[in-house]
């Protein structure tokens, strides 16, 4: 499976500014920690020079993943979005047709998913039931719930 996360140019502008504060900011203060627990004494008994090292590490795992996934980042450009069927970036008005409801949802990638801000990812099940569906298709999208009928009404940027 692909590691590529397609993302708006604003979303990397994101991640590349957290992953700058995480080196410049975040990395020296762990440091700092480490040295004035290691002052403290024996190391051997020392818990806070262990939990300095520990918050270290995980610092580093986080700064890893997150280069990772700069480097896996592909920008997508909104212009060039075909609105002719459901793709990533595109929103989309469905109708619940066990419900009668209407929502819109925008499909982004999982590290701008948002559903407060009826952002879903397209590895969500409603994310995966309606990808590449056109406008006035039925979608059968398996949730918890059980399986739910959404009808694309309209496609848009």
């Amino acid at each position: 499976m692909s590691n590529i996360q397609y993302v708006t140019k604003e979303t990397l502008e994101q991640m590349k500014a957290e992953l700058q504060r995480m080196k410049t900011v975040d990395r020296p203060a762990a440091s700092r920690a480490i040295a004035e627990a290691r002052e403290k004494g024996d190391l051997k008994e020392n818990a806070e020079y262990d939990a300095a090292k520990e918050a270290q590490g995980i610092l580093e795992a986080k700064i890893a993943a997150l280069e990772s996934a700069i480097a896996n980042a592909r920008v997508i450009d909104e212009s060039s979005i075909d609105t002719s069927k459901v793709s990533i970036f595109t929103k989309v008005k469905l109708t619940n047709l066990n419900t009668k409801k209407q929502v819109t949802y925008q499909l982004v990638s999982e590290k701008e998913a948002d559903l407060k801000a009826g952002k879903i990812s397209i590895n969500s099940p409603i994310g995966k039931g309606i990808l590449g569906k056109t406008v006035g298709e039925t979608a059968e999208v398996q949730a918890p719930a059980g399986i739910l009928k959404f009808r694309i009404e309209e496609i848009s940027i």
